[in-house]
This record gives structure tokens, C-alpha cells and sequence, in this order.
């Protein structure tokens, strides 16, 4: 495996992630891919050859490991790793997009930038961000429910039943380290229903990070307006004119008022 790979990538994604994604990361890389590369996948390594039935019918046991085991955990897990990471190449695809048409920007408008910052997450990559996210849990619970369906729950019984043909009757059927099987089972169902809850969070923390930016844009747009309008009343002066003609009639009035009196 390509570790040197896989870390750029993480690092990669990690430069656009909030701290939520950070922490999604790490358990992702350190409890789920590492257990599953150096752990697991050791585990599961003898599942088919140390399956036995008691009964010597050509066939039986075949058709009960097909039975009892309809796909692999390994393989099972391997591909929810590879659902659950693909998302986040959508944030950096579309990060690398901003920085391509700023770079075509800049070149074209001598040195004038089209985004200030192409990491940050407003206008489209804020959608995308989100819809990463989305993506990520709905994996992540999509393999949880397939696992939990297929199995019947996350149990790894010692001993399972088979009555299927070619077997001559019921056969009893014997897993190898059930035990160990069944605590990697539950970690990695644990760690992913972690991952799970983390997307959440973050994406409540995105959503609430969103709308408190829109009510102080709302609130600071308000104070703006009636500044403004305060401004406008305080600039509005009385015309010279109409005050001089105003006091002009008034000295009219006065001066025929004692005129009348005399006659």
C-alpha cells in the first residue's frame, strides 16, 4: 500500500477541513485503515480454510461458508473505506478548480486575484463541503445497515447451522477465532458509527456557522440603513428665502395692525 499516497491525500483534505473534519480524519486513518491493513485483514485471512463442518458430503462445506459468510468483512470493509474517503476528493477537486480559474484571472486582469481565498468555504465549496459530509454518513450508515442485515447483527457465533444441499441432514459448522473476529467487528462498527457522529457535528457546526453569519450581515446591513437615513434627516437646511419671507409678512401684519386702530 502507498502510505506516502494516502497521507498527501489526508493532508490534502485536512488543509479545508474544520476541526470536526480533522478529527474524522484521524479516525479514519489511525482506527480504521490502520487496524484494517495491519489487523484485520490477518483475522480474517484463514476464514475459509479453517471453516469445518462435521460431515464428509463433497460440496457441504462450500455451500454452508457461502451461506454463512454471503461476502467477507474484509472486503465488506474495504469498500466502505473507499466510499467513505472518495467524498472528500470532491472538496479538493473543486478547491483546484477555484485555484485554476484564479490563476487564469490573475493572468489575464494583471494580478488582480478572482477568489481572495480558493480554500475558503463560501458561495459553491461551502455546498460542496456540505454535501461531502452528507455523502460520508450516508456511507457509513449504508454499510453499517448492510453489515447488521446480512449477518443479523454484529454477533460471531462459535457454532452455526446448515441444512442445505448437497449436506446429507443438519450440519454443525465451526468458525475459526470467532472471539477475536467478533471484538474487530464491534471496533470497527464502533469507530464508524464515531465517524458517523462527527459528520453530524460538523455539519450542525457548518449550518449554525452559516445562519450567525447572516443574521450579523443582516444586523450590520439594519445599523447601515439607519445611519444612513439619520445622516440624510440631519443634512436636510431650511431655505434662506422662505425664512426672509416669512419674516417680511409678519412685519406687514404688525405695522397695518396699529394703522387700523387709528382710524
Amino acid at each position: 500500500m502507498n502510505w506516502g499516497g494516502l497521507q498527501s491525500l489526508l493532508s490534502g483534505v485536512n488543509k479545508y477541513s474544520t476541526v470536526f473534519g480533522r478529527v474524522w480524519l484521524s479516525m479514519v486513518f489511525v482506527f480504521r485503515i490502520l487496524v484494517f491493513v495491519v489487523a484485520a485483514q490477518r483475522v480474517w485471512g484463514d476464514d475459509s480454510r479453517d471453516f469445518v463442518c462435521n460431515t464428509a458430503q463433497p460440496g457441504c462445506v462450500n455451500v454452508c461458508y457461502d451461506h454463512i459468510f454471503p461476502i467477507s468483512h474484509i472486503r465488506l470493509w474495504a469498500l466502505q473505506l473507499i466510499f467513505v474517503t472518495c467524498p472528500s476528493l470532491m472538496v479538493v477537486a473543486h478547491v483546484k478548480l477555484r485555484e485554476g480559474k484564479d490563476s487564469k484571472y490573475t493572468a489575464m486582469h494583471e494580478g488582480s486575484h478572482l477568489y481572495a481565498h480558493p480554500g475558503k468555504k463560501r458561495g459553491g465549496l461551502w455546498w460542496t463541503y456540505l454535501v461531502s459530509l452528507i455523502f460520508k454518513a450516508g456511507f457509513d450508515a449504508g454499510f453499517l445497515y448492510i453489515l447488521y442485515y446480512v449477518y443479523e447483527g454484529y454477533d460471531m457465533p462459535r457454532l452455526s447451522k446448515c441444512s442445505l444441499e448437497p449436506c446429507p441432514n443438519t450440519v454443525d459448522c465451526y468458525i475459526s477465532r470467532p472471539t477475536e473476529k467478533k471484538i474487530f467487528t464491534i471496533f470497527m462498527v464502533v469507530s464508524s458509527s464515531i465517524c458517523i457522529f462527527m459528520c453530524i457535528c460538523e455539519m450542525v457546526y457548518l449550518i449554525c456557522k452559516r445562519i450567525q453569519k447572516t443574521i450579523r450581515k443582516k444586523v450590520v446591513e439594519s445599523h447601515e440603513m439607519t445611519a444612513r437615513r439619520s445622516r440624510s434627516k440631519s443634512s436636510v437646511r431650511e431655505d434662506p428665502t422662505n425664512t426672509a419671507s416669512i419674516q417680511n409678512l409678519c412685519n406687514v401684519k404688525t405695522e397695518e395692525a396699529p394703522s387700523e386702530k387709528k382710524k
